[in-house]
């Protein structure tokens, strides 16, 4: 498995695999335009997602695999592509459930850079050691603001008002600029993961009345904050800042040991920090930057995304039309 080295420098090593290679997520995609087939040599498998195109032809997607299985395991390489082919995937594309490096080199034959379909870069909070601990490592304001809503009477519980969350998310979306899911999306996930404890809908509550809800999911010791939404009442109380607390407290409580807040622009960390107070840096995720950034995580990017071509000329128009 992958190691994540926090600013203390101590290993962490993960005890499952990534959410998006669950059973449960891909019963889940499979749901809206997508299939899962899972590629198994011996104990080792990795779950792919194809997604139908016309004249039966697919694209197949490996979302977050350690490619430790592909470079120890060739055997595997080999049954993917041979599913892959069998499916009429035009090319695969793999998001590696790494880290970028310096000296990050893949000595795999036929692969390709690609584009990222999973936001490449993200925040990473280290939930090691008590609460007080978690929180002298946030900024003094975020801190500050978690004690604020506490204080002045917003409370934090378990929720499954699905159409309350939906509308909540509609919101969001529409004064921050960000894409949504349809409701039945939102529904199917809840039913997936949150009866097994594999995820939980909470919200924030102001004399009975739902301020912000997040949805966080679990594998292992990692935690990942999927899906968010506030509405614009009452936004003084600081709803949105004990929410992400007690989602952090609620993956502690249960093994997590690392809370990604998956999603800030890519860029490095100099060039987020120089230009998030600009004027013109209050859209989609720099939006998001300005409030995740106060968590004490660490600004992280995902491995690059790999392509495997199997038909190049399909590929060529494709990657043309997306563009």
């Amino acid at each position: 498995m992958t190691e994540f080295i926090t600013s203390q420098k101590k290993p962490l090593r993960y005890t499952a695999p990534h959410i998006l290679q669950t059973d449960a997520w891909g019963e889940l995609k499979s749901a809206f335009g997508w299939y899962a087939v899972r590629a198994e040599v011996g104990p080792v498998s990795v779950q792919i997602l194809f997604r139908k195109l016309p004249l039966g032809l697919t694209i197949a997607y490996i979302p977050k695999p350690p490619m430790s299985l592909f470079r120890r395991n060739v055997k595997l390489g080999e049954e993917v592509d041979r599913i892959c082919k069998k499916n009429r995937a035009i090319f695969l594309k793999v998001e590696p459930d790494e880290w970028e490096a310096a000296d990050q080199q893949y000595a795999l034959d036929g692969w390709r850079i690609g584009d990222p379909i999973q936001p490449p870069r993200t925040i990473v909070i280290d939930l090691r050691g008590e609460d007080d601990e978690i929180l002298a490592r946030m900024k003094q304001k975020t801190r500050y603001n978690v004690r604020l809503s506490g204080r002045k009477g917003v409370s934090v519980r378990a929720w499954d008002d699905i159409d309350a969350f939906y509308e909540m998310i509609l919101t969001t979306g529409g004064r921050d600029g960000f894409g949504v899911h349809t409701k039945e999306y939102y529904e199917r996930a809840y039913k997936l993961f949150v009866p097994s404890g594999a995820a939980e809908l909470l919200v924030a509550e102001f004399e009975g009345k739902a301020l912000a809800a997040v949805m966080v999911f679990i594998s292992g010791n990692r935690a990942w904050y999927m899906y968010g939404a506030s509405n614009n009442q009452e936004r003084n109380k600081m709803p949105t800042y004990l929410i992400q607390w007690e989602a952090m407290r609620w993956a502690k409580e249960r093994g997590a040991e690392l809370y990604d807040l998956y999603g800030v622009p890519d860029h490095d960390e100099e060039h987020l920090e120089k230009h998030f107070t600009g004027t013109q840096r209050n859209e989609g995720l720099w939006g998001v930057y300005r409030f995740k950034r106060g968590f004490g995580g660490e600004v992280k990017r995902a491995a690059q995304a790999l392509d495997r071509v199997y038909k190049p000329l399909l590929y060529a128009v494709y990657r043309t039309v997306k563009k």
